[in-house]
Parts: structure tokens; C-alpha cells; sequence
């Protein structure tokens, strides 16, 4: 897919899945979200950049971490997602949090601005990662440290037939190369090669339990990374789309609902010469 159609379809898609994000997927990845804060231990009077912030999910929790005398920046390229971002800071009345709608392939910021980036599921969606994560080591100060998080291996993510499913109806990629960085080492040699230093790599495996088929959809097609050719089938393909979904996802069935097998990968990285990764 050509790189500024990837954007578009990336942008308008999450914008229109923002409602069904936020309810489908908040407690689904609260393990990845609690792992990642784990690795990267924000501290307090920290800046820290949240890249791919979504509705804020990750970005909350450091401004917690930081406290009143941090900062943390969250930027993302869906401006709905930012719009709901921002006005949860504002019910919340947190003062140390701020939100931007961004490209994270070029980010806004002066050089050695943060002391913490993080990104949670994010780079999977862009059409130059290694270009994002040059730009996150760019913002990052000689002593900081950054933290991202990918989706891992096809095979162990059990709504990952979605894909072909959607596929067949646009007879296009929906999302090329998806779980690419999810693959062995795959993730680490992009930090390498941004002029990181990998200090530690975690697979994490985890279940998305969902009530019933309706919640499983909902989320996989509605607050997912096929939003945007979901919102363009008529209803007799909505139909067909979501049969073959819950019929792929049929052996996940578990105590009258869904437990739905998924894997992530997390690493962490410094700048190459710094000194060990805190914590």
C-alpha cells in the first residue's frame, strides 16, 4: 500500500473507532499495559513521550507515575483519538498531560526533549517504523530509554484470521505486514538499528476474554485495525464478515464466552553507550 493512502486509512479508521476502542479493548490490554509501565518505571519529574497514544490508556498511567512536577506528551494520528485523549484530562483535571494529533514518523519535538518514549501497539500501523523509531531515539535524551510494544507471532494470536477475512472483501491489504515485527528478533534489530541498545526483549502471552460473539466483533471490526473498510460494508457483508469471524474464532469458546489467545513483545532500549537500563 502507498504510504500516504496507509496514513489515510489508518487516520479515518481510528477516528471511527474510537467509542468501540476504548470499551472493548481498556481491560483486554490491561496485562500488556501493566507489563510495559513495569519495564519502563517512570519516575517522577519525568518528561515522557507516549507515541500512538490512542485515547490515552498508557499516557495516564505515566502521568500518574511522574506526578505533578512530570510531564507526558501524548501524541497520535487519529485526531478523534486525540479529542477524546483530551477531554478525559480534562474530567480527570490533569494538569500534567497534554495530547497532540502528530505523525509519528515526524515528530514535532526538539532533539533529547524526553526522558521516556513509549509506544504500545503502534508501529505495526505505520508505513516507515524504522523512520518512527529513528525519530523516537532523535527525541530522546543520551540518558533516557525507550519502550514499545507489538502484537507477536500470527500463530499465537488467535483473532489474526480477521485479516483474510476482511481481505477477501476489499481484495486488498487491510494492514500489510502486521505482524511483522512481532517475529523473533524482529523488534530489536528495528532498535538497533536506530542507534538503540536493546536491554531487554519480553513475550508476553495473554487472553482477550470477551462475553459474547457481539463483544468479540465489536471490538475485532469496529475498534480494530480494520475499522475504516468496516464502516463501508453494507449489511449484507457485515453479515457475512461477522459469521466468518465468530466461526474462526469458535474454538477460543470458553466458560459461555470468548478467551481468545494473543501475544505481545516488549523491549526495552537506551541510546548505544548509555549507561544500563534502570530498574
Amino acid at each position: 500500500m502507498e504510504p500516504r493512502l496507509q496514513r489515510r486509512v489508518q487516520r479515518y479508521g481510528w477516528d471511527l473507532a474510537v467509542e468501540a476502542y476504548d470499551r472493548h479493548w481498556r481491560t483486554q490490554l490491561a496485562g500488556l499495559h501493566a507489563e510495559l509501565m513495569d519495564c519502563a518505571a517512570p519516575r517522577p519529574g519525568e518528561r515522557v513521550l507516549d507515541v500512538a497514544c490512542g485515547t490515552g490508556l498508557v499516557t495516564f498511567a505515566a502521568a500518574a507515575a511522574v506526578g505533578g512536577n512530570g510531564r507526558v506528551m501524548g501524541i497520535d494520528l487519529s485526531g478523534q483519538m486525540v479529542e477524546g485523549a483530551q477531554q478525559r484530562a480534562q474530567r480527570m483535571g490533569a494538569t500534567n498531560v497534554a495530547f497532540a494529533r502528530m505523525d509519528a514518523e515526524e515528530l514535532a519535538f526538539a532533539d533529547a526533549s524526553f526522558d521516556l518514549v513509549l509506544c504500545a501497539l503502534g508501529l505495526m500501523y505505520l508505513p516507515d517504523p524504522a523512520r518512527a523509531m529513528q525519530e523516537m531515539r532523535r527525541v530522546l535524551r543520551p540518558d533516557g530509554r525507550i519502550v514499545v510494544a507489538v502484537w507477536g507471532e500470527r500463530a499465537r494470536c488467535g483473532w489474526a484470521p480477521l485479516f483474510g477475512i476482511v481481505e477477501a472483501e476489499v481484495a486488498s491489504d487491510v494492514c500489510p505486514l502486521f505482524f511483522g515485527l512481532g517475529q523473533g528478533q524482529s523488534l530489536a534489530r528495528l532498535c538497533m538499528g536506530a542507534g538503540l541498545q536493546v536491554r531487554a526483549q519480553r513475550r508476553l502471552a495473554d487472553l482477550l476474554a470477551y462475553r459474547h460473539a457481539d463483544d468479540a466483533c465489536d471490538a475485532a471490526l469496529a475498534g480494530g485495525p480494520v475499522a475504516m473498510a468496516w464502516s463501508r460494508f453494507d449489511a449484507v457483508v457485515r453479515a457475512r464478515v461477522r459469521e466468518r469471524y465468530v466461526q474462526a474464532i469458535e474454538p477460543c469458546r470458553a466458560d459461555g464466552g470468548y478467551r481468545i489467545p494473543a501475544e505481545f513483545v516488549i523491549v526495552s532500549a537506551t541510546p548505544a553507550g548509555a549507561s544500563a537500563f534502570p530498574g
